[in-house]
C-alpha cells in the first residue's frame, strides 16, 4: 500500500507480449493514486490534497487583469508621436491596415485560447478516469487548421499589398516637392519649385499634396513623422520618395529612426502644417533678405564675427559654406541643433559655446569666444528672421 504523502513508488518496466516497452515511471499512476486515497481514508486520512482548478480564485484575477488593460488602453493620447491618430492620407491608410490586422489577430487569439481553456478544463485529470486513448490523426481537423490560417493570410495579404501601392511615394503633378537631405545629425529641406532652403523644420500647406524626395549626404538615416506617415529610409547614392496630404494644422514631431551614429537620438525635426494663407506668407518671408540692423552695435559686431568664423560652414543669403545648415532665416525657427534646444538667446549661447556637449560627435567646432563676442553673435543670429 502506498503511503499518503510518502516517497514515490518505483514501478518496474512493463512489456507487452511482443516485448515492446510500455511504461516506466517513478511516480504512481492515476489508478494507484485513487487506491492510495481509498486506503488512506480507511486508516483515518480524510482527504488527499492535490492541484485543483479553483474558478472562484482564477476568474476574479483574470477580470482584474482585463480591467487594468482596458484602463491603460483608454488613457487617451498624451504622446505627441503616436501613430494611432494619423493626420494625413498616408497615415490613415497605414492605420486602417493596422486595424484590420489587429482585429484578425484578436479573432485568432480568442478562438485559440478558448479552445485551449476548454480542453484544459474539460479534459483535466480526474481520479476516476484512466489513461487517455492514443489518437492517430483526424483528417477533417488537419485540413481545417491548414486552410483556416491560409485564408486568414490571404485576408491580410490583399489589403497589405494595396496599402503598399497606395503609399509608394507617387504624387500628383501639382504636389509641392521638397528635397530632404539627411546629415549627421540634422535635416536639410530644399524647395526647388519655391527656391527656398531651410533646416530641421519643414513647412507644408494643409490640404495640398506634398512629395518628399529624400537622399543622404553621409550614412543611412530614416525619415519618420509618426502622425503623418510611416518610416522611409534615407540612403546615400539612392533616392527614396514619400508623398502625403496633411489634413490638420499643427506642429508634428519626428526624428531619424535608423541608428546613424553617436548623436542619432538628437537628430529630430518638426513638420509645421499651416493653413494655405499662412504657408504663402511664410514662403514670401523666406524669399526676402533680412536687412542688418545697423543701429544695434551688437548685431553689427556679430555680423562681422560671423564673416570671420561661421561663414566657412554656414550660408546666409546664398553666401557661405554648405557643410552646416543654411542660416538665412535662422531667427524665425522655433528650435536649433535639430530640435534639441529652443531657439532663444540662452539656447544659442549653449549651442555656440559648446556644441560638442549638446550633441556629441557633431562637426561644429568650439570657438574660444569672449562673452561679449558670443553675445554679439547670438544677437546677429536672432535678428535673422
Amino acid at each position: 500500500m502506498l503511503e499518503v504523502g510518502g516517497p514515490p513508488v518505483q514501478r518496474p518496466i512493463e512489456f507487452d507480449r511482443a516485448g515492446s516497452w510500455l511504461y516506466h515511471s517513478s511516480f504512481p499512476s492515476a489508478r494507484e493514486s485513487a487506491r492510495c486515497a481509498f486506503d488512506g481514508m480507511r486508516e483515518g486520512v480524510t482527504s488527499v490534497e492535490g492541484p485543483r482548478f479553483r474558478p472562484a480564485r482564477v476568474i476574479p484575477a483574470l477580470m482584474t487583469v482585463g480591467l487594468v488593460l482596458v484602463f491603460v488602453a483608454c488613457s487617451g493620447d498624451p504622446y505627441p508621436q503616436s501613430t494611432l491618430h494619423p493626420t494625413s492620407d498616408g497615415g490613415t491608410a497605414i492605420d486602417r491596415l493596422f486595424s484590420q490586422i489587429f482585429w484578425w489577430a484578436v479573432v485568432v487569439f480568442v478562438v485559440v485560447e478558448s479552445a485551449l481553456l476548454y480542453t484544459v478544463i474539460r479534459f483535466r485529470a480526474r481520479p476516476e478516469r484512466g489513461d487517455p486513448k492514443h489518437v492517430h490523426g483526424n483528417t477533417l481537423m488537419e485540413i481545417s487548421w491548414t486552410l483556416a490560417p491560409a485564408a486568414i493570410l490571404v485576408f491580410i495579404a490583399v489589403p497589405t499589398i494595396l496599402t503598399i501601392f497606395e503609399t509608394d511615394g507617387s504624387a500628383p503633378a501639382n504636389a509641392i516637392q521638397v528635397e530632404v537631405i539627411g546629415h549627421q545629425w540634422w535635416w536639410e529641406f530644399r524647395y526647388p519649385q519655391l527656391d527656398l532652403v531651410t533646416a530641421n523644420e519643414l513647412h507644408i500647406p494643409q490640404g495640398h499634396p506634398v512629395q518628399l524626395i529624400m537622399s543622404s549626404a553621409d550614412v543611412i538615416h530614416s525619415f519618420w513623422v509618426p502622425k503623418l506617415h510611416g518610416k522611409r529610409d534615407v540612403m546615400p547614392g539612392r533616392t527614396t520618395r514619400l508623398a502625403f496630404t496633411a489634413d490638420s494644422v499643427g506642429t508634428f514631431l519626428g526624428q531619424c529612426a535608423e541608428f546613424c551614429g553617436a548623436s542619432h537620438a538628437n537628430m529630430r525635426m518638426r513638420v509645421m502644417v499651416q493653413a494655405p494663407s499662412e504657408f504663402d506668407a511664410w514662403v514670401q518671408a523666406q524669399r526676402q533678405s533680412t536687412p542688418v540692423d545697423t543701429a544695434d552695435r551688437r548685431v553689427v559686431a556679430g555680423r562681422q564675427l560671423f564673416g570671420r568664423t561661421c561663414i566657412a560652414c554656414h550660408a546666409i543669403d546664398g553666401i557661405g559654406g554648405a557643410i552646416g545648415p543654411d542660416l538665412s532665416h535662422v531667427g524665425s525657427r522655433t528650435t536649433i541643433a535639430a530640435g534639441i534646444l529652443p531657439n532663444d538667446s540662452a539656447g544659442l549661447t549653449r549651442w555656440i559655446g559648446n556644441p560638442g556637449a549638446e550633441k556629441p560627435g557633431n562637426l561644429m567646432p568650439q570657438f574660444p569666444l569672449e562673452p561679449d563676442d558670443l553675445a554679439a553673435l547670438v544677437a546677429y543670429l536672432r535678428s535673422r528672421r
